[in-house]
């Protein structure tokens, strides 16, 4: 009887050991499949945000393309406008420089 009891023991003791192995075993596992998602979420989000960085970028140029443009057009419809008033302007101006010159010839003379 006390062999048999000794023999349950034993293999009680034998199949805790395969459990805690089984467990570790498991647990091994469990980590490494936690440490490789937790990996790929990294590199995941690596991803987004270079891809958000490109994207802000590249709406940045865009925006800045737009106001470039508004700038130039916006200036050149400017030089059109003082253009045609110069142009309005242009006979009086003659017509004053001619009219100082005259007055400075019967000044001189």
């Amino acid at each position: 009887m006390k062999i048999e009891v000794l023999k349950d023991i034993k293999n009680a003791e034998e199949e805790y050991k395969k459990m805690i192995s089984q467990a570790q075993e498991q647990r091994k596992s469990v980590i490494a499949s936690a440490e490789l998602e937790a990996d790929n979420l990294i590199r995941k989000v690596q991803e987004d945000a270079e891809e958000f960085k490109k994207q802000q970028i590249t709406d940045a140029r865009s925006q800045a393309t737009m106001r470039h443009d508004k700038i130039i057009s916006d200036g050149k419809a400017e030089a059109v406008a003082l253009e045609s008033r110069g142009r309005q302007n242009l006979a009086k101006a003659v017509d004053l420089l001619v009219t100082r010159f005259k007055e400075q010839l019967n000044v001189s003379a």
